[in-house]
């Protein structure tokens, strides 16, 4: 049988090498540590720094070395609340900002400063109230791009030594007060309008200006065309004129026949309901005349021949008396 002694060693010696491996086991969870990536981890040995891990398996001495939280190494995206800035023209307007960083020195931003983020939340404001001071409301609102860039160049050389760097500032909103907005919404209400009012005026003046140079054209168009006309007409007349001359002289009328052809016409001048008058002209006598003249040296002829019938005839039968 076991003695109670041998028992009691027993048991010793076991609860010994429990304890013993529990404390290997911890020893050993407290010597390895896994650092994951995009991340950095600071570690104190004795209470001072030692050395900073690298993403990986890292070794550490047991009770001696103690880590730090782990800093996180990507770049951050941090949005404040609105901030209240008053401009050069005494207008306080809200601004919203937002900042794009990262760590680039974890023992900085460790040991030079206890809370980055709050600090780059009050450099942030200040910098954005010196920025702005300077400005007017409406260079404020229209000048976004001039204070972000002089936003990161400050925000990124102050942090400089707190391991960030900054590499964005934008400017999310910037709200004036109430009734700044509504002047603001006349105003530009009152500039659509007037703009509109501009562009109907101009709008009109070129449909005028095109109907002006479309009547132009018109007219000159319609011009060169009768001018073409009566250029043609006088043309065809001159060449009917010089058929009739022609053919006239070459049919050699006698002084009758062109005062027959006088005669009809004359009608032909009374024509319309608008003569009232007609004037004879003095040529109607010499036509007159001439038809005269020619009626009566056919009846002469037709009368000598006649007469001379019955005498040739009177002569003939009085050597049959």
């Amino acid at each position: 049988m076991i003695s109670v002694q041998d028992f009691f060693g027993q048991l010793f010696v076991t609860a010994l090498l429990v304890v013993v491996g529990i404390f290997v086991i911890v020893v050993l969870l407290r010597s390895i540590r896994i650092v994951p990536q995009a991340y950095a981890g600071v570690v104190e040995r004795l209470g001072r720094y030692q050395r900073t891990l690298q993403p990986g398996l890292n070794l550490l001495v047991p009770f001696i070395d103690r880590l730090r939280p782990l800093v996180d190494m990507r770049e951050q995206v941090v949005s404040f609340p609105p901030q209240p800035v008053i401009t050069e023209d005494n207008l306080v307007v809200s601004i919203d900002t937002v900042i794009y960083f990262q760590v680039t020195d974890a023992r900085a931003a460790t040991y030079e400063i206890a809370n980055y983020l709050a600090g780059v939340e009050q450099l942030t404001v200040t910098t954005l109230r010196n920025v702005v001071g300077g400005l007017n409301l409406e260079e404020a609102l229209t000048s976004r791009d001039n204070i972000n860039g002089q936003l990161r160049v400050v925000l990124d050389e102050a942090t400089g030594k707190w391991g960030l760097r900054v590499n964005r500032v934008e400017l999310k909103a910037i709200d004036p007060p109430a009734s700044i907005q509504d002047s603001m919404e006349k105003q530009m209400r009152a500039e659509r309008d007037r703009r509109a009012v501009i562009l109907t005026a101009e709008g009109t003046k070129q449909a005028q200006i095109l109907e002006a140079e479309g009547m132009r054209q018109s007219a000159i168009l319609k011009a060169e065309g009768e001018a073409k006309a009566q250029v043609l007409k006088a043309q065809a007349e001159a060449e009917a004129i010089t058929t009739v001359f022609g053919a006239i002289h070459a049919g050699n009328p006698d002084s009758p026949l062109l005062a027959y052809q006088y005669l009809q016409t004359l009608p032909k001048l009374a024509e319309g309901d608008a003569n009232k008058m007609w004037i004879i002209p003095s040529e109607l006598t010499e036509a007159l005349k001439s038809i005269g003249q020619g009626f009566l040296g056919g009846q002469a002829s037709g009368g000598s021949g006649t007469s001379g019938g019955s005498k040739r005839s009177g002569g003939a039968s009085a050597p049959s008396a």
